[in-house]
């Protein structure tokens, strides 16, 4: 596993680990030797995510909002990965921007928090929601997002990302002003096993589980993302916490691009299920082009994504289809387009 040596013996903290992407972070944690500590309020992540690595993690149910309970996570760790969050998918961001705007508190406390606790290095899962909106409304012109694209004057993506941008300026300023260790990974569009139905994908393969007839995309179906598969979100993560110190962001995605109608066609396919589409462009699409320069991840990380998205929706949807309940899915995927927690679905 990616940072096996790195990794062997510190002592980590896994903020949110019992989330989508946390679960299969400390997963290849505990491979690489770390031992593994998962803070976690539990609000939309599970014990049955931690199913693997149960018997092998200290599992402490906390609210980050609290600051005793960011100095508790924090307490003895060496490193400190920090993926809490509010956050979901488009449905989600943008049908709770209060909720999401609380992550501006709870990253204070654990930044300050690891700081006081003598943290070697902290790791923020931050997103491709700080970039400014106004360089991805054009279909026609893709620009490919750079690390250096993000600075004065700022235009995040709603609240989700404008807290997102705070929690990397404040990381990055208490690397200065400290000498903590920091990275910062700016994850795009995942998708994998464990992922919400908020998660345009996840959306599109619960759609297809329950049969949906005609098969609804929000937008217009044009939109350009370049998702990233679970598997590499991790490796690429692993590899930041390694190589980068000084608070640099380095983008966590693939340059593979694709529209949504593309992407629901291959999930389509995946799944055998015949329907036709229907488009919904009243409904929240966020950014029409987000796409991703790696060149950063490639000098710094060695390391450029492997899973492509065909192959990624065919594991997600061998992992959707043997976990979940056909009419528990169909009773309430309405509510789950723009919820968090589907845990009781599993």
């Amino acid at each position: 596993m990616t940072g096996g040596g790195y990794l062997a013996g510190r002592r980590v903290t896994v903020t949110g680990g019992a989330s989508f992407i946390g679960s299969h972070l400390c997963e290849a944690l505990v491979a690489a030797g770390a031992v593994v500590r998962v803070a976690d309020d539990f609000s939309s992540g599970s014990m049955a995510n931690l199913d693997a690595v149960a018997r092998d993690v200290e599992i402490r149910r906390l609210d980050l909002r609290r600051p005793e309970a960011a100095a508790e996570a924090c307490a003895g760790a060496e490193l400190v990965f920090h993926l809490a969050a509010a956050h979901g998918g488009r449905g989600y961001i943008d049908s709770h921007p209060a909720a999401c705007a609380e992550n501006m508190l709870v990253d204070q406390h654990v930044f300050r928090a690891a700081v006081r606790a003598g943290v070697a290095k902290v790791v923020f899962a931050s997103s491709a929601c700080v970039y400014p909106e106004g360089l991805q409304r054009d279909v026609t012109v893709r620009t490919r997002l750079r690390e250096d694209l993000v600075g004065p004057p700022y235009d995040p993506d709603g609240l989700y990302g404008m807290a997102k941008l705070c929690g990397e300026l404040v990381l990055r300023s208490l690397a200065r002003e400290h000498g903590i260790g920091a990275a910062v990974c700016r994850y795009f569009t995942a998708y994998g096993p464990r992922c919400g139905e908020s998660h345009a994908i996840m959306a599109m393969i619960a759609r297809a589980f329950v049969r949906a007839d005609p098969f609804e995309l929000w937008g217009d179906g044009e939109q350009i993302r370049t998702w990233i598969h679970v598997d590499d979100v991790v490796r690429m993560t692993l590899l930041a916490a390694r190589r980068v110190d000084d608070g640099e962001a380095v983008n966590v995605a693939t340059e593979e691009e694709h529209t949504v109608r593309e992407a629901a066609e291959m999930v389509l396919r995946a799944t055998g299920h015949r329907a036709a589409i229907r488009t919904r462009p009243e409904m929240p699409t966020g950014p029409l082009c987000r796409t991703a320069d790696i060149g950063r991840a490639r000098a710094l990380l060695g390391y450029a994504p492997r899973v492509t998205l065909t192959e990624g929706i065919r594991r997600t949807v061998d992992w959707y289809f043997a976990a979940k309940e056909r009419s528990g899915v169909a009773e309430r995927l309405d509510a789950l387009l723009v919820e968090r927690d589907s845990a009781e679905l599993a």
